[in-house]
């Protein structure tokens, strides 16, 4: 963990231990008392609860016995299941929950040293963009003498009551914990990038092609260390855990175990009429309660496989409340999927490494357009570009782009009623290969990507987008709505992302010497054609320069044809405007590049802003001798430098 640590409540673990030990007694934690309000912002407790330390509840307490599992964890009352299936995952992944547990073994109990223990424990949680360490006591939340909430199957084993209340801490209360998502939790606990997967819209149980390139997403997150965990939600009329025929319940948190591409042998092939099973292995956070369908644990299919069979084949189920289904299955079975990538950006690494970048922002109201920060979605013509602005390169011909927007975990206002997620999305647009202040009218720019609008902590999407200028404007649903974020990009090659705070050129001493613009241009080359042919084979090799004042804009080469399309944009802010601009074209040589004719633009601001086609003519005037060729442009000026 190479970032600084931040202490949550500016509470030091070592420190507070230090006093306790010196001071023979075991630490109370004041940030988090043992009391009611802990526990419930809202309800009553049904019972009194009693607080109770480990070593009330068991003789030989430990952090863990015989190491940690997925299969340790059981869900207490608390409507928290998606809480336990993200700590299953957890589990299956040591470097990660190293990272959650710091020095697990300094906090583990030692029997040979009693006096080192002070009832003190510490968690670590990435919490919006921070590693943010979490103090607490272990007095833990019981009735009857019986732990209420999550707990291990081992009576002595408490790792997972101890990190429950640690999170329970940075939300507020065990009550905050009460529905949620176990995606967040497992960006909580790893810092990975979620996306949420619905399965019915995606219709991933009906479409085999689809079904075939989830299984490859799925298998590949899996093997490079991702988490992923699975429900069904509840429809109009149904209530959530309640058990459907085949044995899943509804409205209920599972973690995926294993993934499996499976070739079966000659035998296997006669018995299942197919050469390779994809197989998926899921925990249920009760640890009863099983899928009774194909594969389950007494079914028909198993009985086709031998025990070594099933071991050479990986088949193995480990414990209770643990079973197999086919993808297939699957798929027609389960609703939602939520699929955390840990993004590999190690340079030391044989898998794909991404460059990544990070930002910080927020949606903030104010009264004046050019200062308001919380414009809504697109939906809202008059104020969507009033949002924050982020502008980032493609440098490659082609590139794999992924963009996770976080907003700030909204739990801690439960207390006031206002602890859910708000709508929020983003929308990415491609833009002038030269732009460097903030959009204020969308003309020529190509709107390339949407995510979903969605009332989760996080919104992911994927995309490939082609080498140019792109603008992505992260915003909430609803205009006027005010919080924070973060903004994640992942690119193959570094994509510079920074934020457009600028509305215009900076008026400066050097702009009172040689002049402040007075027009801004806008120009899209859409395309050029009937170009005179190059090379033997008839074609050319073609790329547009765009000239005004003392700045050269240049698109990429277009090989082998004489109508080439390149959709290039660009933008100026113009001292001269008596001075034209000139749109060139030019044939790419390996020695020396040839031109094949102009355009000499006035653009005036009472232009026509359509599409125009214009001949291509020689060097000099707009009235040189014509040349074969003609470009198809849209040219937007204004004298208002805030309007484009």
């Amino acid at each position: 963990m190479s970032s600084p640590v931040q202490l949550f409540r500016d509470q030091k673990y070592h420190e507070l231990k230090g006093q306790c030990i010196q001071q023979r007694r075991l630490f109370e934690d004041p940030e988090f008392p043992a009391s009611d309000e802990s526990i419930f912002y809202q309800s009553a407790p049904p019972r009194k609860v009693e607080w109770k330390r480990p070593k009330d509840l068991c003789e030989d307490p430990y952090l863990f016995v015989n190491g940690i599992s997925s299969h340790d964890l059981h869900q207490g009352i608390l409507g928290n299941c998606w809480f336990v299936a993200a700590c299953s995952c957890l589990a299956l992944r040591k470097t990660l929950w190293q990272q959650v547990i710091p020095d697990f073994n300094e906090q583990e109990w030692d029997p040979k040293n009693p006096q080192k223990y002070a009832g003190i424990f510490r968690f670590r949680f990435w919490c919006f963009g921070e590693w943010t360490e979490v103090v607490i006591d272990d007095l833990l939340p019981t009735m009857d003498g019986k732990l209420i909430y999550c707990h291990s199957n081992v009576q002595n084993e408490f790792w997972s009551a101890l990190l429950e209340k640690a999170y329970a801490k940075l939300a507020g209360s065990y009550e905050a914990l009460d529905g949620g998502s176990a995606a967040d939790a497992i960006v909580d606990f790893t810092g990975a990038v979620a996306e949420s997967i619905d399965l019915v819209q995606g219709k991933y149980g009906e479409i085999i092609s689809e079904q075939v390139k989830l299984f490859e997403d799925l298998l590949k997150v899996h093997k490079r260390g991702g988490l992923i965990s699975c429900s069904i939600t509840a429809s109009s009329g149904s209530t959530n855990e309640v058990e459907t025929e085949m044995g899943l319940v509804i409205g209920h948190a599972y973690s995926v175990t294993a993934i499996q591409k499976l070739r079966l042998g000659e035998r296997l092939i006669f018995s299942f009429k197919a050469e390779k099973l994809f197989m998926i292995r899921l925990r249920n956070p009760w640890g009863k309660r099983e899928w009774n369908g194909a594969w389950s644990d007494n079914s028909e299919e198993w009985k086709k496989v031998s025990d070594s069979e099933r071991k050479s084949l990986g088949l193995t189920l480990e414990n209770d409340g643990e079973f197999w289904m086919t993808f297939e299955d699957w798929c027609k079975n389960f609703t939602d999927v939520d699929v955390c990538r840990i993004v590999n950006t190690s340079y030391f690494s044989i898998h794909k490494t991404w460059e990544k970048m990070m930002m910080r922002g927020a949606w903030a109201k104010n009264s004046e357009p050019l200062l308001n920060r919380s414009g809504g979605c697109f939906d809202n013509k008059e104020t969507f570009l009033q949002n924050p602005q982020y502008v980032f390169d493609v440098k490659k011909t082609e590139d794999k782009v992924l963009v996770s927007l976080q907003q700030e975990d909204r739990r801690k206002y439960k207390k006031e009623g206002k602890g859910d997620s708000i709508p929020i999305g983003f929308e990415i647009f491609k833009v002038e290969d030269n732009r460097s202040y903030r959009l204020h009218k969308l003309t020529v720019q190509e709107r390339v990507a949407t995510s979903l609008y969605i009332n989760t902590r996080n919104v992911f999407l994927r995309r490939i987008l082609k080498q140019g200028r792109y603008v992505l404007i992260p915003t909430t649903y609803h205009p006027g709505i005010t919080t924070k974020f973060i903004l994640r990009l992942f690119t193959d090659v570094p994509s510079k992302l920074r934020e457009l705070k600028a509305d215009k050129p900076k008026m400066t001493c050097w702009s009172l010497l040689c002049g402040y613009p007075r027009r801004v241009t806008q120009i899209k080359i859409h395309s050029a054609e009937g170009l005179q042919k190059q090379d033997r084979s008839g074609g050319a090799d073609p790329y547009v320069l765009i000239k005004c004042e003392n700045q050269n804009m240049r698109s990429s080469v277009q090989h082998d044809t004489t109508s080439a399309i390149f959709d290039t944009q660009v933008i100026f802010y113009r001292r001269n405007i008596d001075s034209p601009i000139v749109v060139q074209v030019w044939n790419s040589n390996i020695f020396c590049d040839q031109f094949l004719g102009q355009a000499v633009l006035a653009a005036l601001p009472s232009d026509p802003r359509e599409e125009q086609t214009l001949q291509l003519r020689g060097r000099g005037s707009q009235e040189a001798a014509e040349v074969p060729g003609h470009i198809t442009v849209k040219v937007f000026s204004s004298d208002d430098l805030v309007e484009l």
